[in-house]
């Protein structure tokens, strides 16, 4: 039996005293949660119980509570029958194996015992035997004092009456006034589009109803194990959470802090603060737009209209590439000015260090703009031989892209249909853009490189193909 199988949740969450969400104290909280908190309080403490003499080849990181090689019976005999009194011992069995023996509820119970510069038995990593012992015996005391309660915690929780969805729901009543006329503008450029003959009435029906509603950007929350200190209640069912260590998660991109186990229950409605995302590039690309309050990256906004306004008639446009050290400079500006960055004529002159910057961006991400979950869609769709029924399969996978990748390759396509219109001046064609774009915007989830070799020519072949129907897909 593990001591980590007992634990309901492994983490735990503060509340930060500058959100609404995080007031939560011991006057306001219900009876049966404050109760929790002093299950906690009341759980026994460990009681080291040490070895009388010197034990041979004891192991350095364990101290006077080893004992050395004993059997269960002589273990059980040695705590004496008093609650939280454990000892270290050495496996009669399995000769170099440690066992924990721990007094809890009028029985001995054994763990395996592990160390990796910390001590284990299941996913916490401690310090000290102590303080493995002591967050074991409050993890015990307070399943067997109050499992019924904890196992119903999740069924009637306050996140959605008070605190973080609160706030979040006045947060996005805002943006979505401010967005409501981008929109509007967005959907009338969208209507002007006019599908091409070729393309059979369903494409055309689902690209022009899908644009009412891709713009729903949910965000589910990057949870991570943390560690809280002092009292804390989780934010989602606003019971105690128990534990020394690792009492719950925390979403490192929007600072919710709930229970391991309340994590399952909440919805993606994560709203990154801009005070948690530290860069530009390398972020992932609906964190960033949904941090920054923008349909698309700022960086490719921002990058677009600068060469859209000096670089459409630059020869080898996006194909000839600009100084690195130029290039780096531009993303560092990005991720310390963000959308304030100046990538004026002024400061960069060649238009292929933007062009670059831009590339760099989307090579950056940590997932593509074309996902890992879609790329083996698109690599089929793009071998079929049919031309309609490979465009046919092609928006169909557009389909599945999340709504800021979907909207992000979309201004991205319009912007590459302009470049090719300049084509006698640029040299770049649809299919020279797509060789530039194809690894950029996609990356097989393989590590091989004989993956990407091979589908190098259907990487090309699928922004070949956005570019030139970009009008019906999108």
């Amino acid at each position: 039996m593990r001591l980590h199988n007992l634990i309901p949740g492994f983490l735990t969450v503060p509340l930060d005293k500058n959100r609404a969400r995080s007031t939560l104290s011991l006057d306001i909280l219900p009876v049966r949660q404050v109760g929790v908190y002093q299950l906690q309080q009341e759980a026994p403490r460990p009681k080291r119980i040490i070895c009388p003499g010197e034990v041979e080849n004891r192991p350095k990181y364990y101290g006077r509570e080893f004992h050395g090689i004993i059997s269960r019976e002589q273990a059980d005999e040695l705590l004496g029958g008093v609650e939280g009194a454990y000892i270290l011992r050495e496996s009669q069995r399995q000769p170099g194996c440690y066992t924990l023996a721990l007094r809890f509820g009028n029985q001995t119970l054994n763990y395996r015992l592990f160390y990796d510069g910390k001590h284990f038995v299941g996913e916490k990593r401690f310090e000290s035997i102590h303080d493995l012992v002591t967050d074991g015996l409050i993890t015990l005391y307070i399943e067997t004092k109050a499992s019924e309660y904890i196992s119903k915690m999740t069924t009637n929780p306050i996140y959605e009456h008070i605190g973080y969805a609160t706030l979040l729901r006045e947060k996005v009543s805002r943006r979505l006034s401010r967005s409501k006329n981008e929109s509007r503008k967005t959907s009338v450029a969208n209507e002007e589009h006019t599908a091409v003959e070729k393309i059979s009435s369903l494409v055309r029906r689902a690209a022009l109803t899908h644009n009412d509603n891709h713009f729903n950007y949910e965000k589910t929350h990057n949870f991570k194990v943390h560690t809280f200190r002092g009292p804390h209640w989780c934010e989602y069912c606003a019971n105690f959470m128990w534990g020394l260590i690792a009492q719950g998660v925390r979403c490192s991109d929007c600072g919710l802090n709930v229970h391991k186990q309340c994590s399952k229950h909440v919805p993606n409605d994560c709203q990154p603060d801009l005070k948690r995302i530290k860069k530009v590039y390398c972020c992932d690309l609906t964190t960033l737009v949904k941090a920054h309050n923008t349909q698309r990256p700022m960086v490719v906004d921002i990058c677009i209209r600068e060469i859209e306004a000096r670089g459409l008639k630059s020869e080898g446009l996006y194909r000839v590439s600009g100084f690195t050290e130029h290039i780096e400079d531009v993303k560092m500006a990005f991720d310390r000015d963000g959308e304030k960055a100046d990538i004026s004529a002024n400061i960069y002159p060649d238009i292929n260090i933007i062009t670059g910057a831009l590339k760099l961006y989307f090579r950056d991400l940590p997932i593509p703009v074309i996902t890992y979950d879609t790329y083996p869609k698109f690599i089929e769709a793009a071998k079929i031989s049919n031309a309609d029924e490979r465009l046919e399969a092609v928006h169909e996978v557009l389909m599945l892209l999340p709504p800021a990748h979907y909207e992000t390759l979309r201004y991205l396509m319009i912007h590459l249909k302009k470049v090719t219109l300049n084509e006698k001046d640029n040299f770049m064609n649809a299919e020279n853009l797509g060789i530039v774009f194809g690894p950029t915007l996609m990356r097989s989830p393989e590590d091989s490189t004989l993956t990407t070799l091979q589908d190098m020519r259907y990487q090309k072949l699928i922004v070949q193909i956005l570019i030139e129907n970009e009008d019906v897909l999108f």
